[in-house]
């Protein structure tokens, strides 16, 4: 991208152009050799059209399908949800492909990251222990061992938030004036905990486990299986009622089908088979403590970039974000499949349009038709839910350019960058090939960085335009800004800015590999991301069909 250009046709094929700043009525813009003068005003991010439209012609970017005209729109017109609705291509079956060019991985085959070493041969980036309930029923005594637990293990982090507000009722109940009392800048610095080699305890909390389906309750068990050998966890403390639908059993049928040799602790207390609820929460957090104390004996030692598994999530997406955020993760990606790695890309509905390229790059028919069977049922439960795939853009989507699914969709599917797709696996899965995998799950931020955590990410890439504060328990929450405004703006969680591949000073190769060595740095534990900084530990299973 050349510095300072004002528009962008991202493939040969478009003809739909992204404004890159604001542009004006009148201002001329060269594309293809040939001259248009824009209509009105177009504001950065933004598309217009790059030909005349009639009713019913088709629109394009990233060389596919992404809406159709429902109205006449004249070159240099601004499209918006009233003259442009979501269309987006037919897919079918593909032959299967193992075709790529693997980009150069010289500069970092000897490099290593410092991680926690365990059994099975995976790698953690962070040593976390959870505790977490079967089921609702219990997240009241997940509250109390937290309560119990944090300050006395000295990882407890007071916000300034919480400062500012004690110093605000100091002044009203002293009398004083309240103007006087200022916000800090920043939390207090964390004290340091008992166990330093132990980078948290995780008390998890959720609305399931029982009274929903039994296969809502079955993919809960799934999903906290896969936190359990998730190699960023180190143990695990269960709470269970003992009636539920989720029941222990099902959880370790779950372990085992992740890890076959599963041994980190796992202490399981039920709370029916107890006398008293007393004497299961004494024992719950001595039995923990004793645990923790063992845990704490393991150290980070160096492993190769192969052990890396990275999960690629956008959240608050902007009309920037395909263009500069994601193709920079997307980088990142490949040189990681490239090293040996894995990679996750989730959140099928932000797949629509771009199906058959998708299928295309699958390594056999087999896995091609296994991914369009999982996006047909997905979507066919959403119509009957009363909705589709083409309501997924949010109102902060569509207000910033993202007008129609496809358009959301094709920018988005940059992050997963081209190498081949190696295996598809329907929620709650667990990634079990080095290289890409898809993980059907909703679009929602939340819920796919809770599912791609479960699937084994040790840490996940999240690109943003508008500014989001999701974070994840036990995998480190990266967070890439698509524009230097919204880096400034959200300081408080964004760790990269991809601001400079859209003023062209910086290409998105260089930028990628840029990254790659911040990975490298939060891997190690070496750098703490924002979202960790802050406390963001947000824990969401997904209810299928209920959300996209």
């Amino acid at each position: 991208m050349q510095k300072n250009t004002p528009s962008l046709k991202i493939s040969e094929k478009d003809n739909l152009l992204v404004a890159l700043k604001d542009l004006m009525p009148g201002q001329q813009i060269i594309t293809d050799n040939k001259s248009l003068n824009l209509t009105e005003k177009i504001p950065a991010k933004h598309k217009f059209a790059g030909q005349n439209f009639s009713a019913g012609d088709l629109a394009y970017m990233y060389g596919v399908l992404v809406g159709e005209a429902t109205c006449p729109i004249q070159a240099g017109d601004r499209i918006t949800i009233e003259n442009l609705i979501h269309r987006s291509a037919e897919f079918s079956e593909g032959k299967g492909s193992k075709s790529w060019t693997y980009p150069s991985t010289k500069k970092w085959k000897n490099k290593t990251f410092l991680g926690y070493q365990r059994s099975d041969g995976s790698v953690g980036t962070a040593n976390y222990w959870l505790v977490v309930p079967l089921v609702f029923c219990e997240n009241g005594n997940i509250e109390i061992l937290k309560r119990s637990m944090t300050k006395a293990l000295g990882l407890n982090k007071r916000s300034q938030y919480e400062s500012f507000a004690e110093e605000l009722a100091k002044a009203y109940q002293n009398g004083d004036s309240p103007a006087n009392v200022s916000l800090p800048l920043e939390n207090t610095a964390r004290p340091s905990p008992i166990f330093p080699n132990i980078d948290g305890v995780k008390f998890l909390t959720h609305g399931l486990g029982c009274g929903e389906t039994r296969g809502v309750s079955h993919e809960l068990c799934g999903l906290l299986a896969g936190y359990a050998c998730n190699p960023n966890v180190a143990g695990i403390t269960i709470l269970s009622l003992g009636c539920q639908h989720a029941q222990v059993s099902i959880m370790k049928e779950e372990i085992s089908k992740r890890c076959a040799n599963f041994d980190k602790p796992f202490l399981v207390f039920e709370q029916q088979k107890y006398p008293s609820e007393r004497e299961m929460l004494e024992k719950a957090i001595r039995q923990t403590f004793e645990n923790l104390a063992e845990i704490n004996k393991t150290e980070r030692t160096p492993a190769p970039l192969s052990k890396l598994c990275l999960g690629m999530e956008c959240g608050a997406s902007d009309g920037f974000s395909g263009i500069s955020a994601n193709p920079c993760i997307g980088q990142v990606a490949d040189l990681t499949v490239g090293l040996g790695g894995r990679v996750i890309l989730s959140e099928f509905p932000e797949l629509c349009g771009v199906e058959q390229e998708i299928v295309n790059r699958c390594e056999s028919t087999e896995i091609g038709n296994r991914f369009i069977t999982i996006m047909r049922n997905y979507e066919e439960r959403v119509k009957e839910a009363g909705s589709g795939f083409h309501m997924n853009p949010s109102p902060g989507n569509v207000k910033d350019g993202l007008i129609t699914d496809a358009i959301k969709s094709a920018g988005a599917a940059r992050k997963g960058g081209t190498s081949p797709v190696v295996d598809v696996f329907d929620y709650p899965g667990w990634v079990k090939k080095d290289g890409l995998s898809l993980l059907c799950t909703a679009g929602n931020d939340v819920e796919s960085t809770t599912a791609m955590a479960g699937a084994g990410a040790n840490l996940i890439l999240f690109s943003t335009g508008l500014g989001t504060p999701t974070g994840n328990p036990i995998s480190p929450v990266i967070k890439i800004a698509s524009n230097s405004t919204t880096a400034q703006s959200f300081i408080e969680y964004i760790d990269f800015d991809t601001g400079s591949i859209i003023d062209g000073s910086e290409s998105v190769e260089s930028l990628g590999e840029k990254l790659l060595e911040e990975v490298i740095a939060y891997a190690s534990g070496i750098k703490k991301t924002k979202a960790d900084l802050q406390g963001r530990d947000d824990f969401l299973p997904w209810k299928r069909g209920m959300s996209l």
